[in-house]
């Protein structure tokens, strides 16, 4: 049997070459990450159910197929956290909300179905800002997670539970989803990799609805290879997702593994630097800079002007769609119910189950998007921020006309303290300054670990941005990077379990 903290600390990329060869099983591996998650959680508080019974009921699964000579997939018998944002078929789906606290749905999520289909193992469902909606894991009706380089500092959000659990190795993989950047935020502040891919690439079928033009699912990993082997089992069309592409997915894992950048064009994103960023920050992007150039890129500055605009346009956009899809939870159907004691009428019951069961960051997007959406308001602020995502397409358009990707620093910062910015909006909404552009295009982007801050110690990540459906070239740069920068490192930036 291999040793326990050897199984929590191996990429998902040598767990199921191990499960397949027959160096370990899956139920030892599931055992071994159950185990971590009971020691360190309570610390953490990366997740919000965990399915003991379910995930070793799936590893045994796969290790009967083993047995029975049956070929396994890329991912089988690998243990994954699950953002509490999917639809799971008899188990808890929270969405981070007292509205929904204890709801379990009787349907799987598409990407849920995929996940089970390949064998990988679900551990269980992981903390979130309510209705993703954040970007610090604060705003959840069950308390914030920790980031396991600093658990008096935040994970990033609204995924931060997911990335959270990585950085802690609770898990070797995790999903996330990203609307303004919430796979990509916390897997900076976490030195993990997180991808957003082509809107439209993985399915929304059972993904609980914060800003549907907007929302994409994607994987969160250690490493880049894992990442894409993720990316590979989730993506896809879908019948079941009226915005689901009719495409061949890129060839994702091929990209991760060839990881070369030579006569690449790599556009620098003027707009993403200056006032408002870490010293530390912009010293480790432009350290990354050169060494792209090292590699054999050609690097050249990229002026997008309207990306300024982007954080206004998206605080219209998103809260108008959120007020729309959070219209449902209106205590008939499902959720919470507050005061139906029979003296009351359906409104009187619905407006004080949402006063019950909503927090104040969703109460303040929901009221936000209504009085955009209103009467009188609608040209002038939702129509306005809708010319405005026009042009921040426009500009991607012409930028990838001259070069073949972007990179920009992920965050203006590294982790805040937890609190710090708990009574500022817009310092808040500040976190999410480099990833929302990607969002409102609707093209592919990753983060990925660049170094620590020297004022803090605390991770950096480095985004690359390139075209719709041009996914793979995420991961070829990514890998190249990550290589290079290891090789210098001597080891990877999270080489092993922080002491919690």
């Amino acid at each position: 049997m291999t040793d326990v903290t050897s199984l929590t600390s191996m990429s998902a990329a040598r767990i199921a070459a191990g499960i397949a060869a027959g160096e370990m099983t899956a139920v030892e591996v599931t055992e071994a990450h159950l185990a971590r998650i009971a020691a360190v959680d309570e610390k953490v508080h990366a997740f919000l159910h965990v399915d003991r019974e379910g995930a070793l009921a799936q590893a045994r699964a796969v290790d009967e197929k083993r047995a029975r000579g049956e070929e396994l997939g890329p991912l089988a018998g690998v243990p994954l956290a699950l953002k509490d944002i999917f639809t799971t078929e008899g188990i808890p789906t929270t969405v981070g909300s007292k509205i929904l606290e204890n709801w379990i749905p009787p349907y799987d999520a598409t990407v849920t179905k995929r996940l089970k289909d390949a064998d990988v193992v679900i551990l269980g469902k992981t903390n979130m800002d309510e209705f993703a909606m954040g970007s610090s894991t604060e705003n959840s009706a069950f308390g914030p997670t920790g980031n396991p380089w600093d658990l008096t500092r935040i994970p990033g959000g609204s995924g931060g539970g997911s990335s959270a659990s990585l950085a802690a190795f609770e898990a070797p993989l995790a999903l996330g989803t990203d609307t303004g950047g919430s796979i990509r935020q916390p897997a900076a502040m976490t030195a993990t990799v997180g991808v957003k891919p082509t809107y439209g690439g993985v399915s929304r079928y059972g993904m609980v609805a914060f800003s549907s033009s907007l929302d994409q699912g994607g994987p969160c990993a250690r490493t880049v290879l894992d990442a894409a082997l993720l990316h590979a089992v989730i993506a896809g069309h879908d019948p079941l997702d009226s915005t689901s592409i009719d495409q061949p997915v890129p060839d994702v894992v091929a990209a991760a593994r060839q990881g070369d950048v030579t006569g690449l064009r790599v556009g620098v994103v003027k707009e993403f630097r200056g006032e408002g960023y870490q010293a530390g920050v912009m010293q480790r992007f432009d350290e990354s800079v050169e060494l792209l150039r090292e590699l054999g890129a050609e690097v050249v500055e990229v002026s997008c002007p309207s990306f300024t605009k982007a954080l206004a346009a998206y605080y219209l956009i998103a809260p108008s769609e959120c007020s729309s899809n959070l219209a449902r939870f209106d205590a008939m159907r499902y959720g919470l119910r507050v005061g139906d004691d029979g003296s009351r009428g359906a409104e009187e019951v619905t407006a004080l189950t949402r006063e019950a069961g909503f927090g104040d960051e969703v109460k303040r997007r929901v009221m936000l998007g209504t009085y955009a959406l209103s009467s009188g308001y609608y040209d002038a602020y939702y129509g306005s921020a809708q010319k405005v995502r026009t042009l921040i397409t426009r500009d991607f358009g012409k930028a990838f006309e001259s070069v073949d990707v972007l990179i920009s620093p992920t965050t203006p910062t590294t982790a805040f303290p937890i609190g710090e910015r708990a009574d500022d909006p817009m310092a808040m909404y500040l976190a999410d300054l480099c990833t929302i552009p990607s969002n409102l295009a609707g093209n592919a982007a990753m983060s990925l670990p660049c170094g620590l801050a020297p004022e803090d110690g605390l991770p950096v990540g480095l985004q690359i941005i390139a075209p719709a459906m041009a996914d793979d070239r995420l991961y070829r740069v990514g890998a190249a990077i990550e290589a290079a920068l290891q090789a210098r490192w001597g080891h990877p930036l999270l080489e092993e379990a922080p002491s919690l």
